[in-house]
């Protein structure tokens, strides 16, 4: 495992969502949050303390609490003291194994434990007819949903949508002819630096206010495809997620929804949704009960410095297509594999995780204009964006193999090949070890497509390609169990 992969993995393992479990078990809510309950306040002086914005925001943050039915529990799950985990908190705790013990979190903790269970977790009001914003898995297959407002009252609650790619889910508080004030999300971006003030249900204790300044904004935690994260320092603990993060003014500037955390409690790294994600997803569950994202329909990865050095590219940027769907908005538009999107719809495309954001937000149907270097030249397409369908077909091409060849050795790039068995390439039957393409990954029983943008079927093809290369790095697509992804290989010339 490379040094990369050894520390996301260890960032990984002290990630854990904000939820306080009551009963059997549950899991930290996060939420997004819509802030304007006095619109045209002024800012918040810190050094006056925050008594005045507490006093203006916390009458539209509710606490959540969800109910989940009765449900058969197996021997294992009977061994382990009672019932089976909802879908989502079984998946959670799967992730995060070494929070399976953590007492509270109602695995081993108990002796034993009934049927059924509670969660608790944050939300907030956004409208004063009543919608309110949680997390999807605080509410995800919620027999019973009810929320607890400032003053003790508490109202019975139905879900509207839930999406599970941002974790983010629209309630709807049942309380015919009652208002409710409520927050608004925030318009201006933040910034590294700001304030901020997050409020929340900490392990179940009720109403809880504490503050910060946002750390880091554009955190990818690798909890979904989306991952836009605002870092902040204001103390977020089980029960937390869910609430609302509110800047000087009183808006919502994120939802409160995970933390890092090696002991299970606030070390002051915590992780909210950006108002202007949770806003967009919001709108989209209150008008459809789902959300509908734009699809384009390729594989993708990040521009590495040596893949760009590969292409001839300045700089490190946009995102690679590693393939393109079959009947995919870009095969129609004319995306071709090898292509490195620099712009869509007119903005710059920083990296893979960028574009997918962006393809994500724009409405299906819309045409935009694409910009794409090929070959080394930039190319101006137009694409009319689909809708993101529920499964997806991989581009595949027909082509035919070399019979006669046999494993090769290619020594400049530290590998042997042969003619693939089923398809077009030619598979890796050796990688040398302490190589460049051991280094990268590359491993027996993986396929090479291209070479420097030439498609090979026969190790002579990657010969001529390798010869045509005046290059000091190589750019070769190899498909592997994962999928397909480009790697850039060190040759003879490096």
């Amino acid at each position: 495992m490379s040094m990369k992969n050894k520390t996301l993995g260890a960032f990984a393992a002290g990630l854990m969502a904000a939820t306080a479990l009551v009963g059997a078990v549950s899991v930290l809510p996060s939420t997004q949050a819509v802030a304007q309950n006095q619109l045209h306040a002024a800012a918040i002086d810190p050094s006056r303390g925050f008594g005045e914005l507490v006093d203006r925001v916390m009458p539209a943050v509710v606490s959540v609490q969800v109910k989940y039915a009765t449900v058969a529990a197996t021997d294992e799950d009977q061994a382990k003291g009672g019932r089976k985990m909802p879908n989502g908190m079984e998946d959670f705790f799967k992730q995060f194994p070494q929070f399976r013990n953590m007492p509270g979190m109602g695995q081993g903790d108990e002796e034993s434990r009934p049927n059924g269970g509670m969660a608790m977790g944050s939300g907030f009001i956004i409208s004063a007819d009543g919608y309110a914003v949680t997390n999807n898995h605080v509410v995800k297959d919620a027999d019973q949903v009810s929320v607890t407002m400032k003053d003790g009252t508490e109202y019975k609650a139905e879900v509207i949508g839930t999406d599970p790619k941002t974790d983010l889910a629209l309630i709807k508080i049942d309380a015919k002819d009652k208002t409710f004030d409520y927050v608004a999300f925030t318009k201006d971006e933040p910034r590294v630096g700001d304030w901020v003030m997050a409020v929340g249900n900490p392990f179940g204790l009720g109403g809880t206010v504490t503050t910060g300044i946002v750390s880091a904004l554009g955190r990818d935690i690798g909890s979904g495809p989306y991952d836009n994260f605002m870092q902040i320092d204001a103390a977020i603990n089980r029960g937390n997620s869910g609430g609302p993060a509110f800047n000087l003014e009183g808006e919502v500037v994120g939802i409160n929804t995970a933390i890092f955390s090696p002991s299970g409690g606030s070390v002051g790294i915590g992780f909210a949704i950006p108002a202007s994600t949770a806003q967009n997803v919001i709108e989209s569950l209150k008008a459809n009960g789902k959300v509908t994202r734009g699809w384009l329909g390729v594989q993708i990865q990040p521009v590495t410095e040596d893949i760009a050095e590969s292409l001839g590219l300045k700089d490190a940027k946009g995102a690679i297509v590693a393939d393109v769907t079959e009947d995919s908005p870009a095969l129609a538009a004319g995306v071709k594999q090898g292509d490195t999107i620099l712009k869509i719809g007119g903005k710059d495309v920083s990296d893979s995780r960028d574009l997918s954001r962006q393809v994500a937000g724009i409405k299906p149907g819309d045409s935009v204009p694409l910009t794409v270097i090929r070959d080394g030249k930039t190319i101006d397409l137009e694409v009319k964006i689909g809708t993101m369908p529920d499964d997806r077909k991989m581009a595949s091409k027909n082509a035919s193999k070399d019979e006669g060849d046999k494993s090769v050795p290619l020594a400049n790039l530290g590998l042997k090949v042969a003619p693939a068995e089923d398809g077009p390439g030619v598979t890796v039957t050796d990688v040398a070890k302490g190589s460049a393409a051991a280094d990268m990954g590359l491993k027996a029983g993986d396929t090479i497509l291209e070479v420097a943008g030439q498609e090979v079927h026969a190790p002579s093809d990657v010969r001529a390609a390798l010869k045509a290369n005046d290059k000091k790095k190589v750019l070769i697509l190899v498909k592997t169990d994962e999928g397909q992804r480009f790697i850039a290989l060190p040759t003879a010339r490096g």
